[in-house]
């Protein structure tokens, strides 16, 4: 039988999925449940070195997301590099302070008191790695700008990838927001059709490293079931 075919013009190959029995099907979905349970973010990073194809493995992994029309509408930077940690850290102290002394509502600092968050963000210079995910708004060439579709759930999608494949590889994670991003385009030299997405440094957690006693919603109250 042949593997490949053209569909209005278009090359095609067949896709073969591989089927499990309902027991495996259950055991899986539950060792990944109970995998994922555990990823929690963290911001008491070690400097203990992570290997760099681990690194490209868990991004590859993020960039075969699903995308609208196929556009694959992100880039990942991956900075290892400790001069430049070190002013990303700075701009992003500088923005969280202000954000933290005037920028955010009351209703904002008291949510986020739980959780023990403050503008000082040394996580970005002691984790091994930082990848900043951008989003391409367009793609441009010799013709002009061509907009990219979905481009916010396209993202959003691969940084789920990307989360997961983390926590899979044995590393903590943090999904960092320092609002605005303006700097990282800057600091990092992107584009103009690039806006950042999301800041995320990567690698071990401190031999002692804690993290706030979070309760996550129940079943009952994430899941609607139609039948």
């Amino acid at each position: 039988m042949s593997t490949k075919r053209t569909v209005n013009g278009h090359p095609y190959i067949a896709y073969s999925q591989v089927r499990l029995s309902d027991e495996q099907m259950i055991k899986k979905s539950e060792d990944f449940k109970n995998l994922m349970a555990n990823r929690r973010s963290v911001r008491e990073f070690s400097t203990e070195p992570v290997p760099l194809s681990v690194l490209k493995n868990i991004i590859a992994t993020a960039a075969s997301a699903p995308s609208g029309a196929n556009k694959q509408p992100w880039t990942f930077c991956l900075v290892s590099n400790a001069e430049l940690k070190s002013a990303i850290r700075n701009l992003a102290e500088k923005e969280e302070e202000e954000s933290y002394s005037g920028r955010m509502s009351e209703r904002w600092l008291k949510d986020l008191e739980p959780l023990g968050t403050d503008w000082n963000k040394p996580f970005l210079e002691n984790a091994p790695y930082l990848v900043i995910v951008f989003k391409r708004v367009y793609e441009e060439d010799e013709n002009g700008k061509a907009n990219n579709y979905y481009v916010n759930e396209s993202v959003g999608i691969a940084v789920g990838f990307l989360l997961a494949a983390i926590h899979n590889a044995g590393l903590a994670s943090l999904t960092h927001t320092p609002s605005p991003m303006n700097f990282l385009h800057q600091a990092l030299k992107r584009p103009d059709n690039e806006r950042a997405f999301l800041l995320i440094p990567v690698g071990f957690a401190e031999k002692e490293c804690w993290v706030p006693d979070i309760k996550r919603k129940s079943e009952e109250e994430y899941l609607t079931e139609h039948f």
